[in-house]
């Protein structure tokens, strides 16, 4: 016969429902000393400089070692054959300052920079009207884009047979009754303004793109509120989109301000620096592969270089970058 009234012992440190797999002497671990301990961990401080390790060794490799080759060979007179490189020193700059001819080039860059003016307008004009609900919005987003997609070399093909002689400009001219025997590419002024049309079909797509991500990244709830209060479509322009995109609105002018001082591919192809189309990085590269004067080809890269790095923080001094709060 059991005894009933026995009592059972009272449950000991390694009973219950909780002592599944814990040892005697175990201790519970602390998450937070070991959460503080990876924090002041010298590994923890390395690690995002070993993630940048390669990006920065390949913008040492291919930028910064050939600017400082480039800045080296201006001072020297090599021809780019030659293993000998003999030191000039500042003979090419002064050949350079004395030569007005050499920066008579700069001259076109005012017909891109026109252009310049003309292609930031119309991606802004066409990226806010596309950020409004209008129907087919996504098919004119990728025909305002595609010619930035299209390579250089064929875009300066295409439009080589599109301003001949004949070609494709002469044909719609004389479908509208216009009979035109001017020779678009063999005059400055008509070849500057031709080319210079072209880089505003193709870099349009990329300035417009910059603007309609900006656009797009101002809230919702402003726009419905600028309805309800009853904002027309210029006023939205004035006081939301405007104030919003002043930074890539800077980006943009830097970039083509930069781009109109630096143009090459376009005119490179189509004329070659004929007819008073010559840029001032066609004359670097022809100084450089044709006449052999790599030296002082080095020392135009230098000064256009110089020339852009001055512009562009002269813009920024003029125009600073300001934090936009809209909300």
């Amino acid at each position: 016969m059991t005894d009933s009234t026995r009592t059972a012992p009272p449950p000991g440190p390694l009973t219950g429902p909780h002592a599944a797999g814990r040892r005697p002497g175990h201790r519970p671990v602390d998450r937070r000393s070991h959460r503080r301990s990876w924090q002041d961990h010298p590994l923890r401080r390395v690690t995002p400089w070993l993630f940048l390790l390669v990006p920065l060794a390949l913008l040492v490799t291919f930028t910064y070692v050939p600017v400082g080759n480039m800045i080296y060979y201006s001072f020297t007179d090599w021809d780019g054959v030659s293993p000998d490189r003999s030191f000039v020193g500042g003979d090419n700059y002064e050949e350079l300052f004395t030569r007005p001819e050499l920066f008579r080039v700069f001259a076109v860059s005012l017909y891109y920079l026109a252009a310049s003016a003309v292609q930031i307008a119309a991606a802004l004009y066409f990226a806010t009207i596309l950020s409004f609900d209008l129907r087919l919005r996504n098919l004119f987003k990728g025909i305002l884009f595609f010619p930035y997609l299209i390579n250089g070399v064929a875009i300066g093909f295409v439009f080589l047979y599109f301003f001949q002689d004949g070609g494709t400009l002469d044909s719609v001219l004389s479908l509208l009754g216009i009979d035109s025997d001017h020779a678009w590419l063999g005059d400055p002024r008509s070849a500057n303004t031709a080319l210079a049309g072209v880089s505003v079909w193709r870099f349009t797509g990329l300035n417009f793109v910059l603007f309609l991500g900006a656009i797009q990244s101002i809230p919702g709830e402003l726009y419905e509120a600028a309805q309800i209060d009853g904002a027309t479509r210029w006023q939205q322009f004035r006081h939301l989109i405007a104030p919003g995109i002043r930074p890539v609105l800077s980006l943009s002018v830097i970039l083509a301000i930069s781009g109109s001082l630096s143009v090459f591919e376009i005119p490179f192809i189509m004329t070659g620096g004929a007819t008073g189309t010559q840029t001032f990085v066609i004359q670097t590269i022809k100084l450089a592969f044709q006449f052999n004067k790599t030296g002082l080809a080095s020392a135009c890269a230098v000064v256009l270089l110089l020339i852009i790095l001055a512009v562009t923080w002269i813009q920024r001094r003029l125009v600073p970058d300001e934090k936009v709060d809209l909300v």
